[in-house]
C-alpha cells in the first residue's frame, strides 16, 4: 500500500512579505566606495556603464524601503564581477568590491534583520564568466588545466575573446562571456552547494535562482536544498523559470518561482487599451493579447490553480523585473494601468514584489533601459499618487489576515469590472476593481454582512449579503473588516 506524498512545505514568512527587487548598480549611490570612473547617476543606462549603486547605499535608505511597507528584499547578484548586473561572476565569496565589499553585505544584513526585513540573494549557478578562477586557469593553461573537467570543452584552443574563431566551449546562449558549468562534475557540485551553504551561514534568508532550469538535474537542486534547509528550514528557495514549473515544484526542489504567469495576464489586462506592443516585442515579455474582465478572470483562476495551494501563497508575483521594460512603459506610459495592476498584485494571493523605482513612476523599455538610477535627488519627477497608493496597499495588506492569506474566488467579470473575494477565519475582504473610464456600481455577492472599510479611500460602509459599490472610473475598492 503506497502512502500519498506530503504536501510541499514553504517558509511561512513568505505569504506575509512584500518583496521590494533592488538592482544594486541602479538604487543608491552612498559615495563610499571612491576612486572610481562612473556614469553620471541618472544618466541613460548601458550594457557596459557603471553608474555606482552600493550596498551600503541600501541602508542608507532602508526608512524609504520600511515607509513603503517592504519587509524582504530581493537582490539581483552582489558578487565579485567585470558586469554592471554581476550575472557574469568571478568570485562566488566575494561581494564586489564596488558595492562595499562583505562588511557591507553582513551590516546590510544586519540593518535589514533589525527593521525586519529579510534578504534573498541571486544565486547564478549555470555559468559563471571569463574571470572566474577556474575557467581562466583553462584559457592561461589550455589543456593541462587543472579545472578542465570543470566546463563543457569542446576543442582546443579555447577562443574566448575572438569571436571569428569556434569558442570551443559551451555557454550559456552561446555568449563567450558566460562559460557553463559542468555540474556533472563532482567537484563543480560541491563548490556551489558551498556557496549556497556558505552565504546562509552569513545570516541572508534565501536564494532566487537564476535559469535553474539549465542544470537540468533534479538531484543536484534536491541536495542543494536539502543543504539550504539543514541551515535555515525557513529560507525561500525561489527559482527564475518562465513556463510551466511543476517539475521543480513537487515539495522537494524550490518552494516557488517568478511569477510570470501573474506578470503577462495583469499587463493584458490592466494596460489592455494603452498597450506598447513594439516595445513588448522587444521585451522579455513578448506580444501581449488583450483581456477584457472575463479572460482576465478565466486566467487568473488558472494560475491561482495551477500548483498545490503551499506553493501558490508563495509565488514571488510580479509586474516587472531587471529582465522586462518596465510595466508603466509597457501599458504605454498609463499610470492608471499601473495603479490598477497593483492594488491587484497587492490583494491577490502570494508574495507581491516592487521592481526598484516603480513605486514613484520610473519609466523604462527593454534591458539596459529598465535599469535606470533611482532618482533620489530628483523628487519633483516622482509620481507621488503611484507612492502613497502602494504605501496605502501595503498596510492594507499587513494589517488584514485575508488579504495576505485568504482563499482567493472571483465574484464578478463583466467587461472591464472585477469583483474578488479573499476569505479567511478572522473575517473576509472584497475587492472592486473598475478598469473602464466610467464610474460603475459593481457588485457585492455572498458578503459576510457587517461592517466595512476601503482601505483606499477611508470610506466606511455596513454591508448586507447582496450589496454594491460605488466605484469610480480607473480606480478601486479594497473593502475590509472594520470591525
Amino acid at each position: 500500500m503506497s502512502s500519498s506524498p506530503l504536501p510541499p512545505r514553504t517558509p511561512e514568512w513568505v505569504a506575509d512579505a512584500v518583496f521590494y527587487q533592488i538592482f544594486p548598480d541602479r538604487f543608491a549611490r552612498s559615495g563610499r566606495v571612491t576612486g572610481l570612473h562612473l556614469q553620471p547617476w541618472g544618466s541613460p543606462p548601458t550594457v557596459h556603464g557603471y553608474m555606482g549603486g552600493d550596498l551600503w547605499g541600501v541602508i542608507e535608505h532602508l526608512d524609504h524601503l520600511t515607509a513603503l511597507g517592504v519587509n524582504a528584499i530581493y537582490f539581483c547578484p552582489v558578487f565579485q564581477s567585470a558586469s554592471n548586473h554581476r550575472y557574469h561572476t568571478h568570485d562566488y565569496f566575494q561581494v564586489d568590491p564596488m558595492l562595499g565589499g562583505n562588511a557591507a553585505l553582513r551590516a546590510l544584513i544586519e540593518a535589514a534583520h533589525a527593521r525586519g526585513i529579510r534578504i534573498v540573494l541571486d544565486g547564478v549557478f549555470n555559468h559563471a564568466s571569463r574571470g572566474f578562477f577556474q575557467f581562466n586557469d583553462l584559457l592561461e593553461q589550455g589543456e593541462a588545466s587543472a579545472y578542465r573537467d570543470w566546463f563543457h570543452v569542446e576543442s582546443w584552443p579555447l577562443h574566448a575573446y575572438d569571436d571569428s574563431q569556434p569558442a570551443g566551449y559551451q555557454a550559456w546562449w552561446g555568449l563567450r562571456a558566460l562559460p557553463k558549468f559542468n555540474t556533472n562534475h563532482p567537484a563543480v557540485r560541491e563548490f556551489l552547494w558551498n556557496v549556497g551553504e556558505y552565504w546562509m551561514a552569513q545570516g541572508i534568508d534565501g536564494w532566487r535562482l537564476d535559469v535553474p532550469n539549465e542544470i537540468d538535474d533534479d538531484a543536484f537542486w534536491r541536495e542543494f536544498r536539502r543543504r539550504i534547509k539543514a541551515i535555515n528550514p525557513d529560507a525561500y528557495i525561489v527559482g527564475e523559470l518562465w513556463g510551466d514549473a511543476h517539475r521543480w515544484l513537487q515539495g522537494d526542489q524550490f518552494d516557488a518561482v517568478m511569477n510570470y504567469h501573474f506578470t503577462r495576464p495583469c499587463l493584458a489586462f490592466f494596460g489592455r487599451h494603452s498597450l506598447d506592443q513594439a516595445m513588448n516585442e522587444r521585451s522579455g515579455m513578448g506580444r501581449i493579447e488583450p483581456l477584457d474582465a472575463a479572460a482576465f478572470a478565466g486566467r487568473m483562476t488558472e494560475v491561482t490553480a495551477l500548483y498545490h495551494p503551499q506553493i501558490v501563497r508563495a509565488q514571488l508575483n510580479l509586474l516587472g523585473s531587471h529582465d522586462t521594460a518596465r510595466f508603466l512603459t509597457a501599458a504605454g506610459g498609463d499610470g492608471t494601468a499601473f495603479r490598477l495592476a497593483s492594488v491587484f498584485q497587492m490583494t491577490y494571493v502570494g508574495a507581491p514584489c516592487i521592481y526598484y523605482g516603480d513605486e514613484i513612476g520610473l519609466p523604462g523599455g527593454p534591458d539596459p533601459d529598465c535599469r535606470r538610477a533611482f532618482p533620489w535627488q530628483d523628487e519633483a519627477s516622482w509620481d507621488r499618487a503611484t507612492l502613497r497608493l502602494l504605501q496605502t496597499l501595503t498596510a492594507a495588506r499587513h494589517a488584514t489576515p485575508a488579504l495576505r492569506r485568504g482563499d482567493f474566488r472571483f465574484t464578478h467579470a463583466q467587461d472591464e469590472a472585477l469583483v474578488y473575494v479573499r476569505e479567511h477565519a478572522a473575517g473576509h475582504a472584497y475587492v472592486a476593481i473598475n478598469a473602464a473610464r466610467t464610474p460603475a456600481r459593481l457588485p457585492l455577492r455572498d458578503v459576510q454582512p457587517g461592517r466595512y472599510r476601503d482601505a483606499l479611500s477611508g470610506q466606511l460602509y455596513r454591508l448586507s449579503a447582496e450589496a454594491e459599490v460605488e466605484v469610480p472610473g480607473r480606480e478601486a475598492a479594497v473593502l475590509v473588516p472594520a470591525g
